[in-house]
C-alpha cells in the first residue's frame, strides 16, 4: 500500500481558474488523491458539490478516505474519464460549473513498485491504471512486432532512437520486469543525456497501454457537452503530446469558421463553444518547481464555456423533448439556469 504523499500540482491556480462559487457542481476528472477535489470542496461550501473520477481503484480508495467528512457533497467513481457523460447522466450530474482535468501520472502511482509504472522498481511490465484493462506493457513489449514497437515508442514517446530500441527489445524476449527493460533501452542508446534513456519508452508503453490521447480528445469534447454557460474547463498537462491536444481542441472550439483556407463562404457553420481565458499556459512557479520537482512540466490552460443564439435553440429544443420526462433533472430551474447563466427568465 502506497505511503508517498501526493502533492496536488498548481493548486492555487487550479482554484482561481475554475473560478468556483459557493453552491456550484465540479467534476475532477482525475482525482487522485483527492488534492484538488478538496480543495475545490473547501471553495465551493456551502452547497458545493464535487464528482472525482478515476480509473484507478487505488487513487479511489484514497480519495474517498480524504474527502469523507464531506459526505453526500462528494462522490468519488472508479471509471474512465472517456466514459464522462455516461457517468454524469448515470449520476444526474450535469449541467456542472467546472471541469478539471490533471493529466499524468500521480506520485502514488510512481511509488507503487508492483505497477510497473517507473524504472526505478523492479516490478512486472504492467502499467495499467485499471486491472481490468486487456493489454498490459508486457503484452506490448513481448507480442507486437518491431515495426508496431517502433512505431509507438516513436510517437507516444517522441523518442529518436526508436529503432533501435524497439530492435533490442524484440531481441531480448522475453522481457517481464521494469529493470530488465530499462537495462534494455540504456543498450540502445549512444548516450546518457539529461533525463533517464528509459524515461521516453515508458511514457509511450503507459500511453499506449492505457490508451491516453484517445480518451483525452474525447473526454474533452464530452467535458464542453456538459459545461453551463461561464463553466469553466482546466486541464493540466505535462508533455508536449497531451499539451497539442489540449491546445488545439480550446482554440478549435474558440474558434468561429473552420472551413479550410480559399472557400468563398462558410460552409461548416460552426459556432464557438469556448472562450479562451488565458491564450498561453499557466506554469508553475519556482518555488513550487523547488518544493515538487513533479510540477516542472506543468502547463495549465484554461477556457471558459459559452453558448450560442444556435446552440440555445438546440438545447431548447432538447428541453422541450425532455420535459415530460420526471426523472431527467432537466426541467428544474436551477439547472436550466447552469446551462444558460443566471439571467435566464424562467418565469
Amino acid at each position: 500500500m502506497p505511503t508517498t504523499t501526493h502533492i496536488p500540482v498548481l493548486l492555487k491556480e487550479t482554484v482561481e481558474a475554475l473560478s468556483i462559487q459557493p453552491g456550484g457542481r465540479y467534476i475532477d476528472c482525475t482525482a487522485g488523491g483527492g488534492g484538488h477535489a478538496e480543495a475545490i470542496l473547501e471553495r465551493s461550501a456551502p452547497g458545493g458539490q464535487l464528482l472525482g473520477i478515476d480509473a484507478d481503484p487505488e487513487a479511489v480508495r484514497l480519495a474517498r478516505a480524504r474527502l469523507s467528512r464531506y459526505g453526500a457533497s462528494a462522490l468519488i467513481v472508479n471509471d474512465n474519464f472517456a466514459n464522462l457523460e455516461a457517468i454524469c447522466l448515470k449520476n444526474d450530474f450535469e449541467p456542472v460549473n467546472g471541469i478539471l482535468f490533471d493529466l499524468g501520472l500521480s506520485s502514488l502511482q510512481l511509488s507503487e513498485s508492483g505497477r510497473g509504472f517507473s524504472f526505478k522498481h523492479g516490478a512486472p511490465l504492467d502499467m495499467r491504471f485499471g486491472p481490468e484493462q486487456a493489454i498490459s506493457a508486457a503484452d506490448i513489449v513481448n507480442k507486437y512486432s518491431e515495426a508496431e514497437l517502433a512505431r509507438i515508442i516513436y510517437e507516444f514517446g517522441e523518442e529518436t532512437h526508436s529503432r533501435q530500441i524497439a530492435h533490442l527489445i524484440v531481441r531480448a524476449r522475453p522481457i517481464r520486469t521494469t529493470d530488465e527493460l530499462a537495462d534494455v533501452i540504456s543498450r540502445a542508446m549512444p548516450a546518457r543525456g539529461r533525463i533517464h534513456p528509459a524515461t521516453k519508452t515508458f511514457q509511450a508503453l503507459r500511453i499506449a497501454v492505457n490508451q491516453e490521447l484517445e480518451h483525452l480528445e474525447s473526454a474533452l469534447g464530452q467535458a464542453v457537452n456538459l459545461l453551463g454557460h461561464e463553466g469553466c474547463l482546466v486541464v493540466i498537462s505535462y508533455h508536449s503530446l497531451e499539451d497539442r491536444i489540449v491546445k488545439n481542441f480550446m482554440r478549435r472550439e474558440a474558434a468561429g469558421c473552420i472551413c479550410p483556407p480559399g472557400l468563398p463562404q462558410c460552409v461548416c457553420h460552426h459556432q464557438p463553444r469556448l472562450c479562451l481565458v488565458n491564450k498561453g499556459v499557466i506554469a508553475p512557479s519556482l518555488a513550487e518547481e523547488k518544493a515538487n520537482p513533479r510540477s516542472r512540466s506543468a502547463k495549465l490552460r484554461v477556457a471558459q464555456r459559452i453558448i450560442s443564439s444556435e446552440e440555445w435553440q438546440e438545447t431548447a429544443q432538447r428541453l422541450s423533448q425532455l420535459a415530460g420526462n420526471e426523472t431527467s433533472g432537466w426541467k428544474h430551474p436551477d439547472k436550466l439556469r447552469m446551462i444558460f447563466g443566471a439571467t435566464l427568465n424562467l418565469n
